[in-house]
């Protein structure tokens, strides 16, 4: 696609920021998603009372603070999960997915902190055209969040419906 600009120069070639075709996912390919997300305590409790999680784990300071092992509070898991899929958006589905299909095999192998960094990465597991949808394709995806020291703290596989490529689309 092209456009001109405003001093009347030659048209200028346009790229959209956009997820992948369904044609253009690869099994076996992995995906790092960068900037990584520091995760604060104004988004932990925010997250937390929005969607009505009461658990004192994650908003109650000096609850949390008395309790082995950890000490501290601890990132709402659903928050961390909503956040490592997030991750991977902008790369991989913006635009071109039809929804979510599911999610499968979720862990959480170690606790993310207040402060604590989470840098995402996504394997794509497997893809088969929808056999009820033309022009459309299952992709099945690989997440695996990582805190700033490289621990795993959470994991999940996900189906996606996404679209094929639109005819005339040459990019």
């Amino acid at each position: 696609m092209s456009a001109a600009d405003d001093r009347g120069d030659a048209p200028k070639k346009i790229v959209v920021q956009r997820g992948l075709w369904f044609e253009e996912f690869e099994t076996g390919v992995l995906y790092q998603h960068r900037p990584g997300r520091t995760i604060t305590e104004a988004d932990n409790v925010l997250f937390t009372t929005l969607t009505m999680n009461t658990q004192a784990l994650h908003l109650d300071a000096a609850f949390s603070d008395a309790l082995p092992p950890f000490h501290q509070r601890l990132v709402n898991s659903m928050f961390t999960l909503s956040t490592l899929v997030g991750l991977s958006v902008a790369q991989l589905t913006q635009g071109t997915i039809v929804g979510n299909l599911g999610f499968g095999e979720v862990a959480f192998p170690k606790p993310l902190f207040h402060g604590d960094t989470l840098y995402a990465e996504t394997e794509v597991t497997d893809k088969r055209e929808s056999k009820s949808r033309p022009g459309e394709g299952i992709v099945t995806f690989s997440h695996v969040g990582r805190n700033q020291h490289g621990d795993i703290v959470a994991t999940a596989s996900r189906k996606t419906m996404v679209r094929k490529r639109p005819e005339g689309d040459a990019q």
